[in-house]
């Protein structure tokens, strides 16, 4: 079974009390347990990190080369700013998909750039969790699932 890795970046451990107009009302808990179920329908196998830290992130990111099939990142803030993040998914060769909840292009002007896209696979956004099951579709598909 191919492993993937579901980063969660900074504020997202707030899931379900955080602005739930913007983010719905479903905790982190929820999010990976629905993440979960549907990768093993589709033979995957997942693995969850969130951090509000930069360098734990980057830490995770250069780790998972060695043993996963590929990244689902939602790098929260650090999308719009963080260079180092997008350097270390440009080095570690394996496919990266950017996932935001809301959307951010419909949100404050700051939000519409990210800096990682450049380098991800891909990006969804603005399905709320279902962003999240994309990614796990698309990188099942990627990985030939």
């Amino acid at each position: 079974m191919d492993k993937i890795l579901v980063i969660n970046g900074p504020n997202l451990n707030l899931l379900g009390e955080r602005e739930p107009g913007v983010y719905g009302g479903e905790g982190i808990d929820v999010l990976t347990r629905n993440i979960t179920e549907r990768a093993e329908g589709l033979g995957l196998e997942c693995e969850f990190f969130q951090s509000n830290h930069e360098g734990a992130i980057i830490d995770k990111l250069h780790e998972a080369r060695t043993y996963c099939g590929g990244v689902i990142l939602n790098a929260g803030a650090y999308t719009h700013y963080s260079y180092a993040i997008r350097d270390a998914i440009s080095a570690i060769k394996i496919p990266v998909i950017e996932v935001h909840i809301s959307n951010v292009d419909a949100r404050e002007e700051f939000r519409a750039n990210s800096v990682i896209a450049p380098v991800c696979r891909g990006s969804i956004s603005g399905f709320g969790f279902g962003s999240y099951y994309l990614a796990v579709a698309a990188l099942a598909e990627i990985l030939g699932k």
